[in-house]
């Protein structure tokens, strides 16, 4: 990794599996630790959706919110339209509206994403957005 990474669902909801080798979760850990990660909206909206309860939400966006963050702004906002668009001419438009606008985010900001997602490997493949693809563990190796 060589600077911040915007981290999506796709990686924190694996954070805890078993089948995340333990060396690759103290990465992480160091990242987050060292404010490696960095939050935004629609993953925070992602996380909270996957709460079990009330308290559950409260907790996890309590400790989430902590992390720095980035915003979305205008620009952020053409870009995502731009990209749904690419991706649209490609027979892609049924991606995600939260990975196209993380992805947007990550290009705009210059941070790459953490993720368990081949959805930003094909926005990659197929918009002009340019950002680090990091995947949590090797695509295929969790469930």
């Amino acid at each position: 990794m060589t600077g911040q990474l915007l981290i999506d669902n796709s990686a924190w909801s694996r954070l805890g599996s078993r089948s995340l080798p333990q060396d690759r979760a103290e990465e992480v850990a160091d990242w987050a630790r060292h404010d490696k990660l960095v939050v935004c909206l629609p993953f925070l909206l992602e996380a909270g959706y996957s709460a079990r309860s009330g308290a559950d939400h409260v907790a996890r966006l309590d400790e989430l919110r902590a992390m720095p963050d980035v915003g979305i702004d205008g620009l952020t906002e053409n870009f995502a339209l731009d990209a749904q668009r690419e991706l649209a001419r490609r027979g892609h438009h049924r991606m995600s509206p939260a990975d196209i606008v993380i992805a947007a985010l990550a290009a705009r900001a210059g941070l790459g994403v953490l993720h368990y997602d081949s959805d930003f490997d094909v926005i990659l493949e197929h918009t002009t957005l340019r950002f680090e693809s990091t995947w949590l563990a090797p695509r295929g190796s969790m469930p």
